[in-house]
């Protein structure tokens, strides 16, 4: 139970650091993006082939964190003065083309090149090498411990916030309410899952094993970027973003320079999207080109547009319950219909998934903690 936990908590936090990068493209500047794996794609592979030829893993990451963010200024000059719907057609043939020539491309990996097909392995892994004292241990512990509490405190002021709109906006009383029974539901869910991935992440690190290591930073960097990402959202630069969503002759009326806001957003976007991609490949510990299908934007799609677009704790809402359902699905399906090969239970699976979303797009098309007035579906 431990081990699966820890598995959850590193797939949910790198997929919610993708998520994250998808939400401020789309949920917030309103850029359709369906090549999102391609800057995921970059990011890893930059990583991991500096890290092979002796670059610090800090280093190496921060590069493959550029390197995609240069894959946004590209996509960027080349399609945002065009409709949004070239922007879209574009980063999904991006993401494509990214894939299929790594793997037909020789790679440098070390000192010899091997076929991208080939994928690549024994790559170097942060905290996977190191012997942690009883000192060190306990600061890893006091790191997650923080990490825990700064999650609990966020979620019990995010319902509260909701809980005083009941009383100080009569007008909107019915939908106010229905705002704070959505906060207080999956507030509470997401704060048990944080305090059993805690008791988890102690155990681990106590008895210390590479994936709790893992797992620690991995949540630390997600954790970072969302505070960031909520400073900036929340600053003149984000109240732009989102103008440009609704309406973007808006601001290129009041003097906005429309074009360089998009680029920033695509940019920054793909950035943390190439972060995501370095921790896809410490978690898989070998990495080969079919592991960046287009299937995982997709799935990124369906984790914002689950959570609530426009809302970055939509966006780790619907990472986890994506997860969860991933998870769970995987270990019970096969128990529960025993008749099913593996093929019809993938299947199953899928259809599943979807028939969940059409549900939320008829009772919440918003997304489950998305505002409507914030919706960017209907444009």
């Amino acid at each position: 139970m431990v081990d699966y936990l820890i598995f959850l908590a590193i797939s949910t936090s790198v997929f919610a650091l993708f998520g994250l990068g998808l939400n401020l493209q789309w949920g917030f500047t309103g850029l359709i993006n369906f090549g999102h794996v391609g800057f995921m794609t970059l990011g890893a592979y930059t990583t991991i082939l500096l890290t092979l030829q002796g670059v610090p893993i800090l280093i190496a990451t921060i590069v493959g964190a550029s390197v995609a963010g240069l894959l946004g200024l590209l996509i960027g000059l080349s399609t945002l003065r065009l409709r949004t719907d070239y922007l879209a057609i574009v980063t999904i043939g991006v993401g494509e083309v990214i894939r299929l020539i790594i793997n037909n491309q020789e790679l440098p990996v070390g000192d010899t090149w091997v076929s991208g097909a080939f994928g690549v392995q024994s790559y170097p892994i942060p905290l996977s090498t190191i012997q942690p004292n009883l000192l060190f241990k306990m600061l890893m512990i006091g790191l997650l411990t923080l990490l825990a509490a700064i999650t609990i405190f966020v979620l019990w002021r995010w319902i509260r916030t909701a809980q005083k709109l009941l009383t100080t906006d009569a007008p909107r009383r019915s939908s106010n309410q229905q705002e704070f029974l959505s906060r207080l539901v999956f507030g509470s869910l997401l704060g048990l899952l944080s305090v059993a991935i805690y008791i988890s992440g102690v155990i681990s690190l106590y008895n210390y094993t590479p994936k709790a290591g893992l797992m620690l930073l991995s949540l630390t960097v997600l954790a970072f970027v969302f505070w960031r990402l909520e400073i900036v959202l929340k600053s003149p630069w984000g109240r732009v973003l989102k103008a440009i969503r609704e309406d973007e002759e808006v601001p290129t009326a009041l003097g906005k320079y429309v074009f360089w806001y998009k680029l920033q957003s695509l940019i920054l976007g793909g950035a943390i999207a190439g972060i995501a991609g370095a921790f896809f490949a410490w978690q898989l510990s070998a990495i080969y080109p079919d592991n960046f299908q287009p299937q995982l934007t997709f799935d990124c799609w369906i984790m914002v547009i689950l959570g609530g677009s426009g809302n970055n704790i939509g966006t780790l809402l619907g990472a986890v319950i994506f997860f969860t359902y991933d998870t769970l699905t995987r270990e019970f399906l096969p128990k529960i219909f025993t008749q099913l090969n593996v093929e019809q239970l993938g299947a199953f699976r899928i259809m599943v998934i979807g028939l969940i979303l059409m549900v939320i797009m008829v009772w919440r098309p918003q997304g489950i903690l998305g505002k409507k007035e914030e919706l960017t579906l209907g444009k």
